[in-house]
């Protein structure tokens, strides 16, 4: 028996009649059969929250209940797709019925027509448990696309097809002790439950970005947490842009929660036309978008968040890389505020629900690196950065204190450093990173020991230079010691000629680790000669009109074809001018 709307209250809808309904049910609300999922159950009444516009309902409209939770459709045809919070294709849609999402349409995730090459590679008769994997598909040029036995199902393989299929036809079976269970080439997996995995790994691999203040300073680990809080015009989205374009990552998962409409047309304006720096290929081929703008229904971003996190564990499942970028979970935890306070719950700080800590937890433990189920113990992870908005800059605020209690990296975006075109705008002296100890066998494994020196020296200095700014600002630059004025010169060229990074610049948008050793030991060696230089008479003044000086802030434009030459003949220009100076 369908149920029935008894009260509409924005996206909250009450309803009664409802025969067996159990928590986080989808329903199907309404003439036009509105998406929405059950959030409270009390004696015979449902609350639902609708993931649509719910103008029109009235109390007496039917609710039908499908006694599914809310799930997403896993397999082939993921990669290059652009979604709405609830998985609906965009592009799909856009075809067949315009520029705007019809209510209540209802359109597969995955298309049901188009047919997939499957190889079969497990045997028929073996034991298969969950995450075996039966078979491949080449879903795009750079990604294999892995067929596994869902979670849950273990048995003997009775049957397995190769050839073209689509995602509905069934390529074989497995007997399991309560009977067959038919495969398929896609699976149905729940938002709300994590996937399962054999156990989780330490975080000690550096996710390489190109990003020299992110890689040198502030780096996070392959399945690690970080946080981008920072106030509107500060370079939030173009900071997350720049690490899916350059990550170290197989797939990427673009979630846009809640973002302004214009800035969500640029993501996906942008993205198609993109370039794969390493195979040159297009980057969509790695991609999946989901957008859920900020004129769209508040309560879609809980649901588009989820989504973005459950198809990236099944990419990680696979043993790939996945990076994903939520931006921004400000936008989610608002929509939990609205509907917290639609359901009259008691409100907890600045109005947001006393769970909200809870949730953001939930979210941010899904991340790691782990061996999967398979059982060749294959190890893939899910890395997520966050984009927060608080108002006003203001980071005391729930949802950026919730989330760096449970974000391990913390780029600390700055208004001021904006507004001064330093991008990106990630402050050094507020930032931090807890990954650091963990990635330090890493760095000297792949670098050199050297570098973990170098960079505890540069953020000395860097924090040497805040003391002395204020020193600077009372009795200004020219009566501070030649050496102190050494300190100030270096940490300028930290500064400007390496922490300062242009994403429009063909060489400059990315730097590999190697270079970044290299520049680094170059700034800071050029500060050693120099104060061996003002030991022997030098002034700052004459070492700062020497030509290396202009060779070294230009060195971001050394391209990664020939970084030892060059920067071993500018290191060995620089001994020498700089010898000449403090000889002189």
């Amino acid at each position: 028996m369908a149920g029935v709307v008894a009260r509409v209250s924005g996206p909250v809808v009450l309803t009664e009649g409802l025969d067996n309904a159990k928590m986080y049910d989808v329903v199907r609300v309404g003439s036009l059969g509105l998406v929405g999922e059950i959030i409270r159950l009390v004696g015979g009444t449902a609350t639902v929250q609708v993931y649509e516009d719910t103008t029109g309902l009235r109390p007496g409209d039917p609710v039908e209940n499908t006694g599914q939770a809310l799930s997403v459709e896993l397999g082939p045809g993921l990669l290059k797709s652009i979604y709405d919070g609830v998985q609906r294709p965009l592009d799909v849609i856009q075809k067949s019925v315009g520029d705007f999402i019809t209510r209540g349409l209802a359109a597969p995730p995955l298309d049901p027509t188009t047919k997939w090459t499957f190889a079969p590679s497990a045997k028929v008769g073996g034991e298969v448990t969950p995450g075996t994997v039966l078979g491949t598909v080449q879903e795009t040029a750079l990604i294999l696309h892995k067929i596994m036995v869902p979670p849950g199902v273990r048995g003997t393989l009775k049957e397995l097809k190769g050839g073209a299929y689509t995602v509905r036809d069934a390529i074989g079976s497995v007997q399991t002790a309560g009977g067959a269970v038919p495969l398929y080439l896609a699976q149905k997996w729940v938002v709300r439950v994590p996937r399962p995995v054999a156990q989780k790994l330490p975080p000690e691999i550096l996710l390489v970005t190109g990003q020299r203040i992110v890689d040198s300073f502030f780096p996070v680990a392959k399945g690690g947490t970080a946080c981008i809080p920072g106030p509107f015009g500060s370079g939030k989205t173009v900071l997350q842009q720049q690490l899916a374009k350059w990550a170290d990552s197989d797939i990427v998962v673009y979630v846009g929660c809640g973002e302004r409409g214009n800035e969500m047309t640029e993501v996906l304006a942008t993205f198609p036309n993109l370039q794969d720096p390493k195979s040159k290929r297009p980057l969509m081929e790695r991609t999946i978008l989901i957008a859920n703008t900020s004129n769209m229904p508040v309560a879609a971003r809980e649901a588009s968040v989820y989504t973005g996190i459950t198809i990236a564990e099944y990419y990680r499942d696979m043993g790939y890389d996945v990076a994903l970028m939520a931006d921004s979970t400000s936008r989610w935890a608002e929509a939990m505020r609205e509907i917290s306070g639609r359901l009259e719950e008691m409100p907890g700080e600045e109005g947001y629900p006393a769970y909200l800590g809870r949730r953001i937890a939930e979210f941010y433990e899904r991340a790691g690196r782990v061996v999967t189920l398979s059982p060749e113990g294959r190890t893939g992870s899910v890395t997520v950065v966050g984009a927060v908005s608080p108002p006003g800059g203001d980071t005391s605020e729930p949802v950026s204190q919730n989330t760096l209690r449970v974000a391990r990296v913390f780029w600390a975006l700055d208004a001021s450093l904006a507004s001064r075109r330093h991008f990106p705008s990630v402050n050094w002296l507020q930032s931090y990173s807890l990954y650091m100890k963990d990635l330090e066998p890493w760095y000297r494994e792949q670098l050199s020991g050297e570098f973990v020196q170098l960079r505890q020296r540069a953020l000395e200095t860097l924090q040497k230079e805040a003391e002395l700014q204020e020193i600077v600002q009372l009795v200004g630059v020219d009566a501070l010691p030649e050496r102190e004025k050494a300190t100030l010169d270096v940490a300028r060229m930290l500064r400007e000629d390496y922490l300062q990074q242009s994403a429009f610049d063909d060489v400059d948008t990315y730097t590999s680790i190697q270079k970044q050793l290299r520049m680094l030991r170059a700034i800071l060696s050029f500060g050693d000669r120099e104060q061996d230089a003002i030991g022997k008479g030098a002034t700052v003044a004459q070492l700062q009109k020497l030509p290396v000086r202009t060779k070294l802030s230009r060195m971001k434009w050394i391209p990664e074809a020939d970084l030892k030459n060059q920067f071993d003949q500018l290191e060995a220009e620089m001994l020498q001018a700089v010898g000449a100076v403090g000889g002189a």
